[in-house]
């Protein structure tokens, strides 16, 4: 009797053996149906044996195997293996979480109707006069196909109600075929024609990176490209992607945010018009995810563009990984399988030995570790790719003892004046959104907290709501102090609404647009924001971290950052990391074109040395105090860390947990475990938060810890909920 071994969608480390003897050839990656307890599920053979360790009357038959779509690779299946193994997650949550939802839904996917046709070579030398004179219809298709380049379905329809027969009568003689997606654009059953005429000239640094990466002949091998904001680290991505699709390759490029994606969709569609590519994001539908995932899988999408859940998409002419802003922390999932993006693609790069092209102005101090100690290679591109534009020039103003307009220094107030007389736009960033951090009682102290986080509510005054920005959780701004009845409650600090208002008043005549998650919470909301700012039409520019990378506006001079001091206050050691990388990328928005920028940044500490490295926009220097601090420390990337984190409704029962797995914890290894301790936020959606945390000299000597502890840790049972974090960037 043969054998599968089943991963299921289930918070258990193993797979579960089921029989089929009745449904034909089956391989590993196919998707199956199942019986699992009382219901259904679908999961995905993992494995073949000969017998089972269950007596045979225990093993059920597999109810249906998915032909639909063609299995999974062994390629993605090898990957997928070593992302559960190295994060010590159930195999079958991280394989059935890669799939589309479609995928994973118990019933066979519909084949979706094509969208529209377009010819094959064959039927571009097809002439008209070579179909019958009788067959009008036939003749006038044909036609308009070779005018149009491409015709939707309900065009087609048009033409005559034996139109449709006509263009499947065309696909079954090879002259034409079906378009899964219109928005490609894409003749993907044509070779790759060549770019599109919007070659910028490369710089010498440029064309050096792109020649030390094409010397490697598409082997493996991780380079840093280490470009200050401005330099041209696209150009070079879209050069090496160039010789990817005339080898007939793939190339996958991953972006921290969703909202860099549409503006990169249209730069890499303008460059290879005749290219397929899609995008791979959470906004996407789940019809949309599944007709990109699947061209991915054909290998017809020869260009695939999305954030970290990309890294999964099944490509089996991948020559090429590009992970751009490499240092953002939005490529760690912190969820369910706590995973790296970026360190995966760099394990995906080595199995199926291709370059990983790791990219960024402020790179991760591992990333930057690793070139420097040779691991990685590193390419600099130390100028801007537009020579007239210099980098920005950034000062500091002290406001230790300055009186602010409503947060707003004399000197910023003056630069934006002086840059709506030019007709120049001004960027203003602070990273809260909302109109203030905390509604409060000037009478008893009392503050607007939230009772299921350990956090504060914040003021959003136009909706008339007070909102967590961790938990969802909202109510009414009280008309009294609910503690004392005084009606004199006042919103306290400062936010993106409230910054609108400020401007508003002192700039009575400007163009002011706030870009935050609640100005761009509708679909189309950003990008429509995006082409104004583009377009001129907007004179001060209130923005959150959605604008601090990646944006290209030509006439944006100034940007000035408030309450930048807060995360010099964290207990984070990776506090400064982040406040250095995320001010250096903002202030690299400002004379990206010809015009001067500059950058003013509001602080009580002005001689602080982060701000005086962003001053000399001096990276290396910066990245080498913190590797001292963190050396002398024993903190990452002199050491390997892991998190078992616990959460219950009461406190005292996630740190009994820990302790308890702290007891459990196998002696005969060299790594040492902390004490449990409560998270840093200890109350998050009405669960109690505590940690404790793993530490070794020695990756090796981590995992082979894990992978025993991992063991014991299912086996202490208990109403607690944990995960394993390998590599955590919070705490």
């Amino acid at each position: 009797m043969k054998i599968l071994q089943i991963a299921l969608d289930v918070p258990l480390d193993t797979l579960f053996d089921y029989s089929a003897e009745s449904h034909g050839e089956i391989h590993i990656g196919d998707r199956v149906l199942v019986s699992f307890g009382r219901r259904q599920m679908v999961g995905v053979v993992a494995g073949m044996a000969d017998h089972s360790d269950l007596a045979p009357g225990r093993i059920k038959p597999v109810l249906q195997v998915f032909r639909d779509t063609p299995p999974l690779s062994a390629e993605i299946f090898r990957l997928l293996r070593f992302c559960a193994d190295y994060y010590h997650h159930p195999l079958g949550e991280v394989v059935l979480n890669a799939l589309p939802a479609p995928l994973r839904q118990t019933r066979p996917v519909a084949r979706a109707k094509p969208v529209g046709y377009q010819l094959t070579e064959a039927g571009l030398t097809l002439a008209t006069d070579a179909l019958p004179a009788r067959a009008t219809v036939k003749r006038k298709l044909l036609q308009s196909l070779k005018q149009a380049g491409t015709l939707l379905r309900s065009d087609i329809a048009a033409f005559s109600p034996i139109a449709p027969q006509a263009i499947r009568e065309f696909v079954a003689q090879g002259w034409a075929t079906e378009i899964d997606e219109i928005a490609d654009s894409a003749h993907f059953s044509l070779p790759f024609k060549g770019e599109g005429q919007d070659k910028m000239p490369l710089t010498p640094a440029q064309e050096q990176a792109v020649a030390a990466i094409l010397s490697g002949q598409y082997q493996f091998q991780v380079w840093l490209l280490y470009g200050i904001t401005g330099s041209g680290k696209t150009e070079v991505y879209l050069r090496i992607i160039e010789q990817v699709l005339q080898h007939g390759g793939q190339a996958l490029v991953l972006v921290p945010e969703i909202n860099l994606t549409p503006q990169l969709e249209s730069r890499f569609r303008a460059r290879f018009p005749d290219t397929c590519q899609v995008s791979l994001h959470s906004r996407l539908s789940a019809g949309e995810r599944l007709r990109h995932w699947s061209l991915a899988q054909s290998g017809r999408a020869q260009i695939v563009l999305g954030t970290r859940l990309a890294l999964f998409a099944p490509m089996p002419k991948l020559m090429l990984i590009v992970v751009d802003e490499e240092h953002d922390s939005s490529f760690k999932q912190q969820d369910g399988l706590r995973y790296s993006a970026r360190d995966m693609a760099v394990a995906r790069g080595k199995q199926v030995g291709a370059p990983v092209i790791l990219g960024s102005a402020t790179p991760a101090l591992e990333t930057w570790y690793n070139a420097r100690t040779g691991r990685y290679k590193m390419l600099e591109l130390p100028a801007r790719a537009i020579a007239e534009a210099a980098l920005p020039a950034i000062h500091c103003i002290d406001i230790s003892r300055a009186k602010l307009a409503n947060g707003l220094s004399d000197s910023l107030i003056e630069a934006m004046r002086v840059r709506l007389a030019r007709g120049e736009q001004s960027l203003v960033f602070i990273n809260r959104r909302g109109y203030a951090p905390v509604m409060r009682c000037g009478q008893c102290g009392w503050v607007s907290t939230c009772h299921r986080c350990s956090s504060r509510l914040v003021v959003h005054l136009r909706e008339k709501r007070l909102r967590c920005h961790h938990c969802g959780h909202e109510s009414r701004i009280p008309s009294t102090c609910p503690d004392c009845g005084n009606a004199d409650l006042a919103p306290i600090g400062q936010g993106t609404q409230r910054l609108e208002e400020s401007l508003g008043s002192l700039f009575p005549t400007a163009r002011i647009l706030r870009v935050d998650r609640d100005s761009a919470r509708r679909k189309h909301a950003l990008p429509e924001m995006l082409a104004r700012i583009h377009a001129a039409e907007v004179d001060i520019v209130i923005g959150t971290q959605l604008l601090a990378k990646g944006h290209d506006f030509k006439k944006l001079t100034l940007v000035g950052v408030v309450n930048a001091d807060g995360a010099l206050y964290s207990a984070d050691f990776r506090a400064s990391e982040r406040l250095f990388a995320q001010l250096m990328q903002v202030a690299g928005r400002a004379g990206r074109d010809t015009l001067p920028g500059i950058v003013l940044i509001q602080t009580q500490f002005p001689t602080h040395p982060l701000f005086q490295a962003l001053i000399r926009h001096d990276y290396p220097g910066f990245a080498a105090t913190l590797l001292t601090e963190r050396k002398q420390a024993e903190f990452p990337p002199y050491c390997h860390q892991a998190l078992l984190r616990a959460e219950a409704p009461q406190m005292e029962t996630a740190l009994a947990f820990l302790q308890k797995a702290k007891d459990a914890a196998p002696g005969d290894f060299d790594v040492s475990l902390f004490d449990p301790v409560s998270a840093q936020m200890a109350r998050l959606a009405g669960m109690e938060r505590a940690h404790l945390l793993v530490q070794a000299a020695s990756r090796g000597a981590l995992q082979a810890f894990l992978g025993v502890w991992n063991k014991a840790l299912f086996g202490l049972g208990g109403s607690v909920r944990w995960a394993l974090d390998v590599d955590p960037l919070e705490f």
